[in-house]
């Protein structure tokens, strides 16, 4: 059965969170999830359209770049996914490895790799 995921991202990093939500779809890929994450901007609502969203989901996503430390919004979603004790894996997408803001200064980042996610959404 497919897991309901958040992905979390910096709106300049839509391209990587398409490139996730592409490997679930591969034959080959040892893992699949729905994808739940906010295709669309919000309305002036979207903290509650968003916590909404968090709240249905198996798990969430976030994927760490260098736009990530002013991503405000982004920042705010995997808060909330620690606030609504969901299943959270952060996830550097490429080499860069930005200042991390305080928020996530003491959490674990994971590489982006098959094994990675496989093992994140299979625990979920």
């Amino acid at each position: 059965m497919s897991k309901r995921v958040f992905v979390a991202f910096a709106v300049e990093d839509k391209t990587y969170r398409d490139f996730l939500a592409g490997q679930a779809k591969l034959d080959k890929s040892p893992f699949e999830f729905t994808d739940m994450s906010a295709k669309e901007p919000w309305d002036e609502e979207w903290k509650t359209n968003c916590r909404s969203r968090i709240k249905g989901c198996d798990g969430v996503i976030g994927l760490i770049t260098k736009n990530t430390p002013n991503a405000a919004g982004q920042l705010w979603e995997i808060q909330c996914a620690y606030d609504e004790k969901k299943p959270v894996m952060l996830m550097y997408v490429n080499e860069d490895r930005p200042t991390l803001p305080a928020a996530l200064k003491d959490k674990r980042i994971n590489v982006w790799s098959w094994p990675n996610l496989k093992a994140f959404i299979e625990k979920l």
